[in-house]
């Protein structure tokens, strides 16, 4: 007789009802336990709404909540999703693509535990012995100490200059640079201090902050024709006492102060043109002391294998891996083990092309998610949910296979694993796929398909038509209207790369990851003059900053509503004399509540409007400026360019709105706070500000960063339209689609790190599918062939 099955083994579905975060709703769905499901849908169609802002939120709440409120009060607070009921969740992981911090002693190494192990591996076994593992640490100083130590059980001893052995270089404080300064920019040599001879930004020759050094050296006289003694005075004097204008003032070297003033300070923090004077000023150079290593001589010294701590770092990570497999020593065989172990699963996940010294803010987002990757891959925990956010962001058709593989191992150790993603590569291998739509903002939050893969392709939604899309090669390619040259680029893994890249055409620069692209671009083609880059580099956006306030375009609408009314344009600035006193301006009142989560509620004064009663009274065209606030672009661009019949013509505002719409973000509302956007909503963002700019050549990095199939159709209408009107556009990119719309293609190769850094083809797309020699060029041939092939 069967057993009956235990009432613990029933639970195998997550349950959602009635969810209205953002734009879903009232949105109920099933998902399947320990299976691999796939969201797609269109940008905001309310994909990441369901997974990160509902699903994974309320794990992360109900997690939080089981510590004592004396924890709770230093955990990030979290409010609760917007939903009617969860249950079936498991201890949700997110794994996002949210840059690392870029903390300026923050390595690959240090993010992922290989500096920890490296640093007990030579503490235990380097020759010869130099200390425990803080001696080789770089964020580590040496240190002396007296006083009395108290051990954990009350004995007291005292300690007379101990030292405490650390690894950083006393030169560079572990920093591996330091920041020369380029004395041109700070002093003109042929001017007197009374001509204007201090070029740093506040000081005016017959300002107060020149006035005691004009005490100290002859005012009148150029610096050059100055005594050494004057000019040292001026530049490097220690701090003295001296009488201006009978007043005491400290006195203090030129250099020294602006060291302080300027220099030591974060650079994004300063004034504008304090930030370019500080960026013009300061060469940063490779600490002379370290030779860049950031680690002390005595921490360079001990050897394992041949090789120093520093030389690991530096390598790359396959042939970090080989050299843990040439150690043969049985006392720390579980320690190489683990190594060895963290340095595959670099290489298994596609990034074996890192050194362990590279700086974790230079990683791009689909990097850091895979190097946070890492630490889930070995995980003894079972029965997670794993949340991804496009896994795929950055990765060529050859290594999206390879995180197939890694998703299905996750899944088959017991975990449930959820997916965002657009690419169908990955939508192929799900078990389960919940397609959200059908448009985006307010035509989006429904579910449109739940089911397999088939289902998904016999449906007649949006993404199911378009995942057997396949773009075609051009029948006729433009021709380049001329070349930039790029001769001898050697930065990071180049090797001396001689290369035209045409103008005049759509150019896409292609490769698998960590082949060489962005060196060769952002390091070659991105210093000129002419060229517009659009990178992935973040929006710092606030709750106060939406897309009206980014791109400029609340400034025209302002002065539109000013003249209609006849008052000043302030009074429609929510941060500004407009704004509901209640709320400040912000539409939502946030209580602190200490220990507990803060409470964020609606502003009873203005209903969320952001806006004073009497400024809601005034109207353009028949909308107030909360209204306009609310529109999505599509409707605003209609109302500002007149075209939907009302009296709300503003040229300049439609200008901005259109070119908002052209990179597909017509579903936004102008008043959505930018800490909402993705960082491919954020991309197009930037893309839609550039292209009023006047540049001849634009540079866009991954524009296809999540954009649903059907939008990359659009994306190539728009690059097309850029190259007609008489722009050059080189695009770094993996997707084929893009590939195979391009005139001309630049592949990289024909690996990653030390085995790419070629340009192993160039020439037209048809060419690369005829040859089919390349990774890339197998790709797009095997991409082509569903139409052009049969």
């Amino acid at each position: 007789m069967a057993s009956k099955q235990h009432a613990a083994d029933t639970h195998d579905l997550i349950r959602v009802e009635g969810a209205r975060v953002n734009n879903l709703r009232d949105v109920s769905v099933e998902i399947p336990k320990r299976r691999l499901s796939v969201f797609t849908g269109v940008s905001g169609s309310g994909k990441s709404s369901l997974v990160f802002a509902t699903i994974a939120a309320e794990s992360q709440r109900m997690i939080n909540e089981t510590y004592s409120t004396f924890v709770q009060g230093f955990m990030p607070s979290m409010a609760r999703p917007d939903v009617d009921h969860i249950e079936g969740i498991t201890t949700a992981i997110l794994v996002d693509q949210e840059r690392m911090g870029a903390n300026a002693r923050s390595t690959v190494g240090t993010a992922t535990d290989a500096n920890a192990m490296l640093r007990v591996l030579f503490s235990r076994i380097g020759e010869p012995f130099v200390g425990p593992p803080t001696a080789f640490a770089f964020n580590v100083p040496t240190r002396k100490a007296s006083g009395v130590m108290t051990s954990v059980t009350g004995e007291k001893r005292v300690a007379r200059n101990e030292v405490y052995l650390g690894g950083m270089c006393a030169e560079c404080e572990g920093r591996g640079t330091v920041s020369e300064l380029d004395f041109a920019e700070i002093i003109d040599e042929s001017k007197s201090l009374v001509e204007g001879a201090i070029l740093v930004p506040g000081y005016t020759a017959d300002g107060w902050m020149v006035a005691p050094y004009k005490e100290v050296v002859p005012p009148d006289v150029p610096i050059k024709d100055s005594t050494d003694e004057q000019r040292a005075d001026l530049l490097y004097a220690e701090p003295r006492k001296v009488k201006v204008d009978k007043i005491n003032i400290t006195y203090e070297g030129l250099i020294p102060k602006i060291r302080k003033s300027m220099f030591s300070k974060d650079v994004d923090s300063l004034q504008p043109h304090i930030k370019a004077f500080v960026e013009r000023a300061a060469v940063f150079a490779p600490c002379p002391e370290c030779e860049g290593t950031r680690l002390n001589e005595a921490a360079r010294s001990a050897k394992v294998a041949g090789k120093g701590i520093a030389e690991v770092c530096a390598m790359q990570i396959t042939d970090a891996a080989e050299w843990v497999r040439g150690i043969e020593d049985k006392s720390v065989a579980p320690l190489l083990k683990s190594l060895l172990h963290l340095f595959d699963s670099f290489v298994e996940i596609g990034l074996g092309y890192l050194s362990l010294d590279r700086p974790a803010g230079t990683l791009s987002g689909g990097e850091a998610q895979r190097t946070k990757m890492i630490r889930h891959l070995g995980s003894a925990l079972t029965d997670v949910t794993y949340v991804f956010d496009e896994p795929t962001v950055g990765l060529h058709p050859h290594d999206i296979a390879r995180m197939n593989n890694l998703l299905g191992d996750l899944r088959d150790k017991g975990n449930t694993v959820l997916v965002v993603e657009h690419k169908p590569e990955t939508i192929r291998i799900a078990d389960h796929v919940v397609d959200l739509g059908p448009g985006a903002g307010t035509g989006g939050g429904e579910i449109c398909f739940e089911g397999d893969v088939a289902g998904l392709e016999a449906s007649d939604t949006l993404t199911g038509r378009h995942l057997s899309y396949r773009a075609r090669l051009k029948d006729e390619v433009r021709e380049r209207t001329g070349a930039l040259e790029i001769r001898g680029a050697a930065s990071h893994n180049l090797r001396d790369v001689d290369v035209d890249v045409p103008l005049g055409v759509l150019c896409v620069v292609t490769g698998v990851a960590g082949s060489g692209k962005s060196s060769l671009i952002h390091g070659s083609v991105a210093g000129h003059d002419d060229v517009v880059v659009i990178d992935q580099s973040g929006i710092k956006g606030s709750r106060r900053s939406n897309p009206a306030t980014y791109t400029g375009l609340l400034e025209p609408i302002r002065k539109a509503f000013a003249k209609a009314n006849g008052v000043k344009p302030a009074l429609f600035s929510a941060n500004s004399e407009g704004a509901c006193e209640s709320c400040n301006g912000n539409g939502m009142i946030y209580t602190e509540l200490g220990f507990m989560e803060t409470v964020a509620t609606v502003c009873d004064e203005c209903g969320g409007k952001r806006f004073q009663a009497e400024v809601l009274e005034l109207t353009f065209g028949g909308l107030n400026i909360a209204e306009v606030l609310d529109l999505p672009v599509t409707e605003a661009h209609a109302f500002f360019s007149g075209s939907d019949g009302r009296e709300g013509k503003v040229p300049a505002a439609a200008a901005i709105l259109g070119r908002m719409e052209d990179v597909g973000l017509g579903y936004l509302r102008l008043g959505q706070p930018l800490n909402t956007l993705s960082g491919g909503e954020r991309q197009r963002l930037k893309l839609a500000i550039r292209m009023g700019e006047k540049g001849g050549v634009y540079v866009l990095d991954e524009p296809t960063t999540g954009l649903h199939l059907a939008d990359v159709e659009n994306l190539l209408g728009l690059l097309d339209r850029l190259v007609d009107a008489g722009k050059s556009v080189i695009v770094i990119e993996h997707h084929q689609a893009v590939m195979a719309h391009a005139d001309w293609i630049i592949d990289l190769g024909p690996g990653a790190g030390h085995d790419g850094g070629q340009v192993v083809f160039e020439g037209t797309p048809a060419d690369l599918v005829a040859d089919a020699f390349t990774l890339t060029g197998q790709h797009l041939a095997e991409y082509v062939g569903a139409t052009d092939g049969g």
